[in-house]
């Protein structure tokens, strides 16, 4: 089936697997997602879910051994990513593509100034002199918001603030107008107003830019703020997709559920917090059936032997939950 003109990204069927002197770990596990022209798409899970690895196999950057793509599809704007070689790769990635670390410290080089590592960039891409490049670093560094463009150009990584380097990066990101960003938990090292102040700015810069944005994040309150569609990924898989709308209010699956449960609220104010209990099965050792069955205050016997397919909810809610498919799906 032919891909919509607006589909800027489709993965499907992505399998990764990380191969060592033990079981191979199945990272990822027969992932689908599609991102438009315009939207953000939040990729939404606890740690080790292997969101992160979905990312790097979308850019290109999973080490290979041991990380090993065993089947499925990446296509961006109709192209197989998975059928380019290293430079073909080479040159979309920071064009067409980009992304933006969830640690700028270790992204950013410290010997090099934020000016010199945003403008090799553009030069890389844009075969620009490095005075044309230099006056665009400034101006990419006075659109993310950093005060001083002229001064702070010729600083090093170690003199600006965690929130100047986030945004440094995005600047990076930005800097030869891509079609797809994908954000990776970029503010969870920040403090709570300079998270605010990073996805104000992410919204700003895609309703002038019109580009994609895959964002990755573990915070259903980042969800909310930023997402037009959700995907909720667990143990390498997805297992709820719809808009940020239904996946709030009308949540099918009991770890989305148990997610939202988790978030503080007003109304929980002077109660203990939910905490799902145990942890996400580690790669390698996978429980049969649904993989959240062990976790699952739901779960039937039937759970434990069957891999669920999606239930369909209409308006593009999925869920892979048949218990909670049969209790309360609404009236055709």
């Amino acid at each position: 089936m032919a891909l919509s003109t607006d589909t800027v990204l489709e993965v499907k069927d992505l399998r990764i697997h990380f191969h060592g002197e033990g079981p191979v770990s199945r990272a990822v596990d027969g992932v689908d997602f599609v991102i438009r022209k315009t939207e953000t798409v939040c990729i939404v899970g606890e740690s080790g879910c292997g969101k992160t690895v979905t990312a790097l196999a979308v850019m290109g950057l999973l080490p290979q051994p041991p990380a090993r793509i065993a089947g499925g599809r990446i296509l961006f704007q109709g192209q197989s990513l998975l059928d380019l070689d290293v430079s073909q790769l080479r040159a979309l990635r920071g064009k067409r593509m980009a992304m933006v670390f969830q640690e700028p410290m270790t992204s950013l080089n410290p010997v090099f100034t934020i000016g010199d590592q945003i403008g090799e960039a553009i030069r890389v891409h844009e075969d620009m002199p490095a005075s044309e490049a230099r006056h665009r670093t400034v101006q990419l560094l006075d659109d993310v918001g950093i005060a001083d463009p002229e001064k702070r150009v010729d600083d090093y990584p170690h003199q600006l603030s965690g929130g100047q380097r986030q945004r440094a990066m995005i600047a990076m990101a930005l800097s030869c107008g891509p079609e797809l960003m994908i954000a990776d938990e970029p503010t969870t090292a920040l403090d709570v107003t300079v998270q605010s102040q990073i996805l104000q700015l992410l919204k700003k810069l895609q309703q002038r830019t019109r580009m994609a944005i895959q964002y990755i994040t573990h915070d259903l309150g980042v969800v909310a703020a930023i997402a037009d569609r959700v995907y909720v990924m667990y143990a390498g898989i997805i297992i709820e997709q719809g808009t940020t709308g239904h996946i709030f209010t009308h949540a099918r699956h009991p770890y989305t559920m148990a997610l939202l449960d988790s978030l503080p609220t007003r109304e929980k104010r002077g109660h203990r917090l939910y905490s799902i209990p145990g942890s996400v099965p580690h790669p390698a050792y996978k429980p049969s059936g649904c993989p959240f069955h062990p976790r699952c205050p739901h779960r039937r016997p039937s759970c434990i032997q069957e891999f669920p397919g999606m239930c369909d909810y209409g308006q593009g809610h999925l869920a892979r939950c048949p218990i909670l498919y049969g209790m309360q799906k609404d009236p055709a």
